[in-house]
């Protein structure tokens, strides 16, 4: 299998940093003057979107809820993926009723808020049925039609049966925003069969089409850039926040709509926390921080980390660890590709770290095990990896993608070590086996208390072989020769680029 990255080939999966004079933006600019512009989805390929789930679904009425508008118009709302994906429409209450006929689309309507100038004084501009149907080519009513539509349609059907594609949770104890509005639709129609059918949407999205794939290129090179700006930045004594803050100002600066997750700077003991993101710590020389940030652009997100040496330079225990993980990243990009399997690379990465930590004495061996809590056996390999090698990304940061690689999937591979403080006095359970294998490993976990690394890259499969499309610096010579470098502030910014990429 081939590994490639935009413009440039790889030599051994290693990148030399370049040169002062060039790296400002150097990922940018390759973008830039190699990859066609990024193309609004035109409404045919959501229409081709909605025709390939008609032909996955037996006759009856399809509705995709959108999420509803926030309590409050100062929050924030973003639309949910299924709906977002089959529409492309991103206003808020929105829903898609749609009629199966022999596994083809026999009609459907668009249903949105209408037009409101009171309304829009303090909420923005609305569209309106009218300006739904032209961005969309489905036909637009006001949802204020929406119920009475259904009633008809559900009166005048035997037998009814209706397929939501959205987060509708019947029976959940606390039932969310789409579950209620559907229910309400249904109040006067108990005996209408109600089944979900995200399955068959995400059926579809594991594979992108050219234009998701370039949204997502872009989004990595916007969070890439941020990568970038940080290894300049960072330094002991600065806070966490501020990485987040210097990160998000990246995103914006570039024209993503959003992080595409809670940002995570994680340093010291917080890097062994896999989803932290209080990110109120300050740094200090001799930690590590890992940064685990995406952008998010035309809805789509990228999910890339680094962890970094706050004062610039690995100790030795740091080098030691940070080398093992990458060493296992690059055993599953050597096998990724077409045909390959997830379960492949990540035992593929699994056997990499499960040997390099017994070699640190981290663990007993590589399939050495101990008692967890309900006296079952468990690897010692999971007391510091215990998470998935990667996952899809999309509209979703973890997006759905196949068991097997095929061309068209975007995923991140991100292999990680956590020697977690806690680990001897809350995590493994008291018994005469477990102390024998922490008086084992107890020299090793001293060495190596409160580092963890995460590293993590995005890429999409060709087909021939597979795309690298997150280079930010990720060796260690590469990560301490960028940090050298003098750093007085963000680059400047690309003026073409942003034209070309403009926000979404």
């Amino acid at each position: 299998m081939t590994l490639r990255r935009p413009a440039t080939p790889l030599s051994h999966f290693r990148v030399p940093p370049a040169p002062p004079v060039v790296r400002p933006l150097l990922v940018l600019l390759l973008l830039a003057l190699s990859a066609p512009a990024v193309a609004q989805e035109a409404s045919s390929e959501f229409a081709e979107r909605r025709a390939a789930l008609a032909a996955l679904l037996p006759d009856g009425m399809v509705l995709a809820m959108g999420g509803a508008a926030p309590p409050h118009d100062y929050i924030l709302f973003h639309q949910n993926a299924p709906f977002r994906y089959l529409t492309g429409f991103t206003e808020p209450d929105a829903a898609l009723l749609m009629e199966v006929r022999a596994g083809v689309v026999a009609w459907e309507v668009l249903f949105v808020n209408p037009r409101d100038p009171a309304t829009e004084t303090w909420e923005g501009h609305r569209v309106g049925p009218d300006g739904a149907e032209a961005a969309t080519g489905i036909v637009g009513r006001s949802v204020e039609a929406l119920g009475s539509v259904v009633d008809s349609l559900l009166a005048a059907t035997e037998d009814a049966h209706l397929r939501v594609v959205g987060p509708y949770q019947p029976g959940a104890t606390v039932a969310n925003d789409v579950t209620q509005r559907v229910q309400a639709l249904l109040r006067h129609h108990p005996e209408v069969s109600v089944e979900g059918v995200n399955q068959q949407v995400d059926q579809l999205r594991e594979i992108k089409s050219e234009n998701e794939l370039e949204h997502i290129r872009h989004s990595v090179a916007i969070t890439v850039e941020a990568h970038r700006e940080i290894l300049g930045a960072l330094e002991p004594g600065m806070n966490e926040f501020e990485i987040q803050a210097l990160v998000e100002y990246t995103f914006r600066r570039y024209g993503s709509e959003r992080p595409a997750f809670a940002s995570i700077v994680g340093s010291g003991p917080n890097s062994t926390i896999l989803h932290y993101n209080r990110n109120d710590r300050f740094m200090e020389a001799g930690d590590m921080v890992v940064v685990d940030i995406g952008a998010s652009y035309a809805g789509y997100a990228a999910d890339v980390t680094r962890t970094l040496p706050v004062d610039g330079n690995f100790s030795d225990p740091q080098r030691e660890i940070y080398q093992l993980v990458r060493d296992a990243q690059a055993a599953a990009e050597a096998i990724a590709g077409p045909g390959t399997s997830v379960a492949e690379m990540s035992q593929a990465a699994s056997r990499v770290l499960a040997a390099g930590l017994t070699e640190l004495g981290l663990i007993e061996a590589p399939d050495a095990t101990y008692k967890g809590p309900d006296g079952q056996a468990l690897l010692q390999l999971g007391l510091f990896y215990m998470h998935g090698l990667g996952h899809g990304i999309g509209l979703q940061v973890h997006d759905p993608w196949p068991a097997v690689l095929a061309p068209g999937t975007a995923f991140t591979i991100e292999p990680g070590i956590y020697v977690r403080e806690n680990l001897f006095d809350e995590v493994i359970p008291d018994t005469p086996g477990n102390r024998e294998m922490m008086e084992a490993i107890r020299p090793a976990f001293e060495r190596y208390v409160n580092i963890g690394v995460r590293i993590e890259d995005d890429y999409i499969v060709t087909a021939d072989g597979l795309e690298w499309i997150s280079p930010a610096p990720r060796e260690i010579d590469e990560i301490e020769a960028a940090m050298a470098e003098l750093w007085d502030g963000p680059r400047e910014r690309n003026a073409e680029w942003v034209e070309r990429y403009p926000p979404r």
